[in-house]
């Protein structure tokens, strides 16, 4: 089948049963005619950074909850394989009843694309850089609720260098960015 008769549909799945749908279409186009039809099925995901007892933990979370994206060409059975998949409620389509699924601009995949592909490679956000001279208080680890003055900073490492009052006198901690909060 030619790749260019292929468009990006996004079919409606229940929600937190994205990656099943993936799994299941995934293996109907390896093993039956489906891939002839379906080139490419899609979950957008992002890493979101927590901090756990004290670790830091990376997670995935899907970008678009309940949407699975597909590049399929819609000729024959195709639709009726993808709608009846196990956990698929329906595709995504216009107002009207009877409507047919609505197809996605290349531009705005490539666009989703490229941002669920930015926040993966830089994961950092702006309120993650700190500046030298600006209060924070530290929030993990033995020197947990004191305060103190930020004296070095390191993107790279993500390690910053506060300076804090123990005991009156003027002590420097080097911190990770997860263990301090603004003031």
């Amino acid at each position: 089948m030619a790749e260019d008769k292929k468009v990006w549909y996004v079919l409606r799945a229940i929600s937190g049963k994205e990656a099943k749908v993936k799994e299941v279409l995934d293996a109907s186009i390896k093993n039956t005619d489906l891939g002839r039809f379906v080139s490419q099925v899609l979950i957008p995901t992002e890493k979101v950074y927590t901090t756990r007892n004290g670790k830091k933990v990376t997670k995935e979370r899907t970008l678009y909850s309940g949407y699975v994206f597909v590049k399929a060409d819609l000729t024959g059975e195709v639709e009726y394989e993808l709608r009846n998949t196990t956990n698929v409620i329906d595709f995504l389509r216009g107002r009207e009843k009877g409507s047919k699924p609505e197809s996605l601009r290349e531009s705005e995949v490539m666009r989703m694309l490229g941002t669920a592909d930015e926040m993966q490679q830089n994961p950092e956000e702006a309120g993650d850089r700190y500046l030298v001279g600006e209060p924070v208080k530290v929030t993990v680890g033995p020197f947990s609720g004191f305060s103190g003055v930020i004296k070095e900073v390191n993107n790279e490492k993500k390690k910053i260098k506060v300076e804090v009052k123990i005991f009156g006198r003027p002590t420097d901690l080097e911190l990770e960015n997860s263990q301090v909060e603004r003031e």
